[in-house]
């Protein structure tokens, strides 16, 4: 998460090429042509001992004899040399490179691990090496090997691929699709997609991003940096590899469903991200993104001259998820008077082969009108009866004398056929035009989805219940002893300590080493009159129905004792070479109505613990029914995670079957993903089946794998977590002046009415003074922004009544993208004044920066804000005005050595 001399990359003042050559194909002699063609405009520099000069171009013979110092190098030289010049460059005073050059090795005492510590050493940032370069239109500079140069826009391009970034290029150029900039990773050496989706989030040049990812290195920060920026603007992703495999074995049927691809696109869905699945899906959503902003929903309305099209682009709408609009009596009846007969009433708005501009004009400003939709898809198909040169002005005459206030309702266009000048007065207009109407319908899709990913991002998840309770200490007992004996799965028995530990309801369970105590531990559940089951109980043998090691239903002794030796002696014929520690026998869930499902965690080497649920049972492998979802879960996140399944529709009620207790389903994955996080070496779990009915949901088989792991280090949370957890070691209860108690905690998602209710407390003054204006309304999207953390980048800290609940004040600190500073913000609640917690709050703020690792701690402050002044100069804070408002005061407090 550093953007630290990125400006450099891309806005730079000079500019240097090293490793040019009069050859015809030499990479340094084509990026230096090109620099000079694309007319930046700053110094250019050429460094080649042995040339005088090339193409006209007076070189010098090092970076140091230059008559400027440049801001960034180009450089294209053997793998051997790129390490030095790297080096040269630093000490000429350069911030950065673009490395060209490929072939650089792997690993300790390679070219790469040379160039490295160069980077780090030096602080030198690095794009590349073996990276097409970089191209940013606004400043002209195209430092790179394309065969041309895009037109200036407002798309980003961050791409692992060079070959991608320059197609894109091509395809861009006829469409007029411009960008803001092209940036080509190579091997990612050093700034990655993390640093530039920081970059780019705040760019102002820049209104949506669009990444080509083949693999990420550093899942948390690429997670941060990418929830970050989708929080700001729309973010495309491609990824290439939907159909590889595991490379490893898995343990269980939740990990076998955890296929890379799949974790893949729920750490993209997790952040917000749009991902699409080929190159020209891309382009199609570049095509819609540089001309359109958000739509509130995914309700389309059509309008053509030829029903047949429109209704081919429905039935595209509802294949990816839309909503077909319906007409409002207004527009039918606003319709009905200026159309002839025969017209089609409905969506799609079939206006007659013999629609001209008029016509288009009227039906568009309806639909325009109509709050039944959220946009306007404009199709015409050739006819020797429509003019779509005439059409194509009519509907851009409608467009623009919209009013401008607000968000315009988006319109999209699909001119059939060979249409030049109709296409290019639309796309001036900013109205993209499409070849087909299911490319366009695509296009609108890309909008609802991001506006779906952006409102889910600022839902607030309903609370826990109060009975959420988690016996930790049971939990690690359970874990420590497997670890001690050496035991990779857990046996049936501790298995559902471990579960029960959580709250999770278990079927009884006991192990029996052999036919007579199985009948012993069967006869002690058949007093109570339940049902039994008998399984092998064996780690090497994963799938019990592999060996038909599993007899239900089971209600005599008999019965048991001739399970278990059938059992047994199976398993050995067939796994002769199995460790067989014996049977299990189960207390019989027996639930007519009950759904099968099955929850569980994977373990992914990329992203790290993935929450797994779907349809379970035996065929769990060939109905393939599931969805995923990375780690911590909140109830609204679990509830999303079912429904993205199939088996959500068999929860609900049908026939005589009561719909199942979903609630309960949901509480299972998020004590599933508190358990991820407690315990860092849980390797795999599957509870298969999971059965759920009206009465709840109880865990008939469930399996666990461990592994060692080196345990938490300080400042990073859990060491295996793609998105930072819960920091729960920060909960502690702190003593004021006054003698009250006050519970400190983090703040969560859930805590939107808390907040609410303590800014009513608040007093006006008080809510001036933070927040440098006078605030009284607080929308559900501020407040969101305040509850709904991103707790590898910020941290809010709230003081809580123990006895009451309610919020007495809060703290929050939020790093910046470089993690060097943090930004803090302080309030109290106003009749607490003076009780000592503004100052308890402060110093474990300070403390938190320390742990997290930042250098600096800052703030803005009113000059009048005397009180908050003061507490900062005891503090140890630095005090001065604001170069940009005398009103405002900078405090400033290092945090390395400081006592907090």
């Amino acid at each position: 998460m550093s953007t630290y001399a990125l400006q450099s990359v891309f806005h730079p003042a000079s500019v240097a090429v090293v490793g040019a050559s009069p050859r015809a194909r030499s990479l340094g002699r084509l990026v230096l042509q090109q620099l000079r063609a694309g007319g930046f405009g700053g110094p250019i520099g050429l460094v080649n001992p042995r040339y005088a000069s090339i193409d006209g171009v007076e070189a010098s013979p090092s970076l140091a004899a230059l008559p400027f110092v440049p801001e960034l190098v180009v450089i294209a030289v053997p793998p051997a040399d790129v390490a030095g010049i790297a080096d040269a460059a630093a000490s000429a005073g350069a911030k950065a490179a673009i490395v060209l050059t490929r072939d650089m090795g792997e690993g300790v005492g390679s070219h790469n691990a040379a160039l490295a510590e160069v980077a780090r050493a030096r602080g030198l940032r690095i794009v590349g090496p073996n990276c097409l370069g970089v191209i940013a239109p606004h400043a002209k500079l195209f430092a790179s090997f394309a065969a041309h140069a895009p037109i200036p826009g407002d798309l980003a391009l961050i791409s692992q691929s060079g070959a991608v970034a320059a197609g894109m290029i091509e395809w861009s150029r006829p469409r007029g699709i411009g960008f803001s900039a092209v940036a080509s990773l190579g091997d990612a050496l050093d700034v990655d997609f993390a640093d530039l989706l920081d970059y780019f989030a705040t760019d102002r040049h820049t209104r949506a991003i669009l990444l080509y990812v083949e693999r990420v290195r550093d899942a948390r920060k690429f997670l941060s940096a990418a929830r970050a920026a989708a929080r700001a603007k729309p973010v495309v992703v491609v990824k290439p590899g939907r159909h590889a495999r595991r490379d490893t074995t898995a343990i269980t049927h939740a990990a076998a469903l955890a296929a890379p691809d799949a974790v893949y696109d729920a750490a993209f869905r997790r952040a917000g991200l749009l991902r699409v699945h080929a190159l020209d899906e891309l382009f199609a959503a570049a095509e819609t993104l540089s001309h359109l902003g958000g739509v509130p929903g995914n309700r389309l309305a059509v309008m053509t001259n030829g029903i047949g099209v429109g209704m081919l682009a429905l039935d595209r709408l509802v294949d990816l998820g839309g909503t077909r609009a319906s007409l409002s009596e207004a527009t039918i009846g606003t319709l009905d008077g200026a159309f002839p007969r025969g017209w089609s009433r409905r969506n799609a708005v079939d206006m007659l082969g013999d629609a001209d501009g008029s016509r288009y004009a009227t039906a568009l400003e309806a639909l325009l009108d109509d709050r039944e939709n959220d946009a306007v898809l404009v199709m015409q198909v050739p006819t020797v009866l429509s003019d779509p040169d005439e059409v194509a002005s009519a509907v851009v005459r409608t467009v623009q004398a919209r009013p401008r206030t607000g968000a315009r309702k988006p319109v999209l266009a699909v001119w059939h056929g060979d249409q030049p000048d109709a296409r290019k007065t639309l796309g001036d207009a900013g109205i993209p035009v499409y070849d087909s109407e299911a490319d366009a319908v695509r296009g609108f899709m890309y909008l609802a989805r991001h506006h779906e990913a952006q409102r889910a991002l600022m839902e607030t998840p309903p609370s826990l219940p109060d009975d959420f309770v988690v016996d930790l200490p049971a939990a690690r007992a359970v874990v420590d002893a497997a670890l001690a004996s050496e035991r990779r799965l857990l046996d049936p028995v501790a298995t559902a300590r471990l579960l029960g530990a959580y709250g999770i309801p278990v079927a009884e369970v006991s192990r029996a080493r052999d036919a007579d105590a199985a009948v012993a531990a069967a006869e002690l559940l058949f007093a109570r009159g339940v049902v039994v089951a008998v399984k092998i109980d064996a780690a090497d043998i994963p799938h019990k129905s592999d060996v038909d090691g599993v007899r239900l239903n089971l209600t005599t002794p008999q019965a048991v004792r001739q399970a278990a030796e059938d059992i047994l002696q199976r398993a050995r014929t067939l796994q002769p070479a199995a460790q067989i520690d014996g049977v299990t026998v189960h207390a019989m869930a027996v639930r007519p109505k009950a759904r099968e499902l099955i929850a569980g965690i994977a373990d992914d080497p990329t992203f790290g613990p993935v929450i797994v649920f779907g349809r379970g049972g035996t065929a769990v492998d060939v109905i393939d029914d599931k969805a995923l979802m990375l780690p911590p879960l909140d109830l609204r996140l679990a509830h999303e995670l079912i429904g993205r399944t199939r088996a959500s529709r068999i929860l609900k009620a049908y026939r005589d079957v009561p719909a199942a207790d979903e609630r309960a389903v949901a509480l299972v994955l998020v004590k599933l993903a508190q358990m991820a996080a407690d315990i860092p070496e849980l390797l795999e779990l599957d509870i298969n089946p999971l059965l759920a009915d009206r009465d709840g949901v109880i865990a008939v088989d469930a399996r666990i794998a461990l592994a060692p792991v080196k345990r938490l280090h300080k400042g990073r949370g859990h060491p295996r977590f793609a998105i930072f957890p819960y920091p729960v070691e920060w909960e502690r209860t702190i003593t004021l002046s006054n003698g009250n108690m006050a519970f400190v905690r983090p703040v969560r998602p859930e805590d939107e009415a808390m907040f609410r209710r303590f800014f009513e407390q608040v007093s006006t003054e008080d809510l001036r003074l933070r927040f440098f204006s006078a605030v009284r309304h607080f929308s559900h999207e501020f407040i969101a922004r305040l509850t709904q953390l991103d707790y590898a980048r910020s941290i809010a800290l709230a003081a809580i009544d123990p006895d009451t609940g309610e919020m007495l004040g809060a703290v929050r600190l939020l790093a910046d993208a470089n993690y060097d500073t943090g930004e803090y913000g302080i309030m109290v609640r106003s009749d607490l004044k003076g009780a000592g917690l503004g100052w308890r709050l402060m110093r474990i703020m300070i403390e938190y920066a320390r742990w997290q690792g930042l250098r600096v701690v800052e703030g803005q402050v009113l000059r009048e804000n005397t009180t908050m002044l003061a507490m900062c100069r005891q503090l140890g804070f630095s005090i001065t005005t604001d170069p940009d408002d005398a009103t405002v005061a900078i405090v400033r407090l290092p945090v390395e050595g400081t006592d907090a």
